[in-house]
């Protein structure tokens, strides 16, 4: 399958670094024109000129959280691609913390980004799929959306929501050759994680850490239409499920896992020191 995206458009959310600069490598390597989106331009003008060399790129810096950008963002890749194929929801946005230590501002940002954002986006999205003949949404989620996490309620929040929408569009996108998929993954060896280790919670480092390839891999294998979620690890998958329909299994483990995470932690913090 190294070419199955070969001259297909897939747009890319939060493409300047970690699992969107991967996932963008991912899909140059497999063939696929390349519509960057993030921020920051200068972040997206590096990782443009590194793929030009590989696909045809464009990218738009802006911010996801305006309607009308997005969707000039959409009639600009069609012009310039004819088509579009792949919409990836990587884009995140994290404010640490409590509820009640954090400005309410701030967790509605992190509303807008990771969950109204992504549905308008794939709402925008449909007609070109749909007129290209099919394609994919693949949204990136997290496990904190699979079971509740403290420290990160609106976070949680927000990716549960994600991961719900998920599910019930790819049914109502059932056989018509739009796929839908979502990949949950826990803590994940990016700046978004490890430029803020110590704000971390420590039960996030319970989990083994994936890499921002391994998430990429698995956007792909969604976008392929292999499956509808891909958890990542798969066992914390599986545990993310236990500790959801068994809430008091989860609270009794919840000490052991806080232990084990804040090893972990210390660890990946000696790491980077050196």
């Amino acid at each position: 399958m190294k070419h199955d995206f070969k001259n297909k458009t897939v747009i890319i959310t939060g493409a300047s670094a970690g699992v969107g600069a991967a996932t963008a490598r991912t899909f140059a390597n497999l063939g696929a024109n390349l519509v960057l989106v993030a921020r920051g331009q200068a972040a997206l003008d590096k990782i443009t000129e590194e793929l030009q060399a590989i696909t045809s790129v464009i990218n738009i810096a802006m911010d996801i959280n305006d309607p009308i950008a997005n969707e000039a963002m959409l009639v600009k890749a069609a012009d310039a691609f004819t088509s579009i194929d792949v919409l990836v929801n990587n884009a995140g946005f994290h404010q640490r913390g409590d509820v009640e230590k954090n400005q309410a501002i701030d967790l509605a940002r992190m509303v807008d980004v990771n969950l109204r954002a992504p549905i308008q986006l794939s709402t925008l999205i449909l007609p070109y799929l749909r007129q290209a003949g099919g394609g994919a949404i693949v949204n990136v989620g997290s496990l904190a959306g699979r079971t509740p996490l403290q420290g990160a309620a609106t976070y949680a929040a927000t990716k549960a929501g994600l991961r719900a929408f998920t599910y019930s569009l790819a049914d109502e996108l059932k056989n018509t050759g739009i796929y839908v998929g979502l990949v949950s993954p826990g803590p994940i060896d990016t700046g978004f994680i490890m430029s803020e280790i110590d704000q971390v919670e420590d039960i996030v480092f319970s989990q083994p850490m994936s890499s921002a390839q391994q998430v990429a891999d698995a956007i792909v294998s969604c976008a392929r239409g292999e499956a509808v979620e891909i958890s990542l690890p798969k066992v914390s998958g599986w545990l993310t499920t236990i500790s959801y329909l068994f809430p008091a299994l989860r609270s009794a483990l919840r000490p052991a896992l806080y232990r084990k995470g804040r090893k972990a932690k210390e660890q990946y913090k000696q790491g980077n020191t050196k």
